[in-house]
């Protein structure tokens, strides 16, 4: 694939965050965007102000200075913004019209969208998407950490483009 790159929208945990900026960085993510009120790294390098930034870079063990980023607040505009450049928007998460995350097909430029844990991807996001993907559950428990979630997701997409 061109072009990977990703979304994380109302994300709450700031550790969940830097752990997706070092999964980001192994896959070869090109960019994240955050949006809403998910926590952002410091924009001072190397002096981290609030709680939230510290907690971030440790997880991230530097990987927020690796992976290109960008605060966006409105994610329906950025979703715009992104379908007009040509990349497939594309959703994790679990819905009536979700399919197999391992039986898609993409393009040339993607964009997958993570989002709040305890509430997941708002539906009227899910609607401007042009999929919805989701990992199956085979035990008791119906969802995975979002950070995990996404780990194994863009690998698999990954390496189908």
């Amino acid at each position: 694939m061109q072009k990977f790159y990703l979304i994380l929208h109302r994300i709450r945990s700031a550790y969940n965050v830097g752990s997706m900026f070092r999964t980001a960085d192994g896959v070869g993510i090109d960019k994240i965007y955050l949006t809403g009120f998910t926590p952002t790294p410091s924009l001072k390098p190397y002096v981290l102000q609030t709680k939230a930034e510290k907690m971030l870079a440790k997880t991230a063990l530097q990987a927020d200075k690796y992976v290109e980023w960008e605060k966006y607040q409105n994610v329906s505009l950025l979703i715009q913004k992104l379908k007009k450049e040509n990349f497939q928007i594309i959703a994790l998460e679990q819905d009536k019209k979700s399919i197999d995350y391992r039986k898609i097909s993409l393009k040339n430029k993607v964009t997958l969208i993570v989002g709040n844990e305890p509430r997941g991807i708002d539906k009227r996001i899910l609607k401007k998407c042009d999929n919805i993907i989701e990992i199956p559950m085979y035990g008791k428990k119906k969802s995975l950490n979002v950070a995990v979630a996404l780990g194994i997701a863009s690998y698999r997409l990954k390496d189908k483009g």
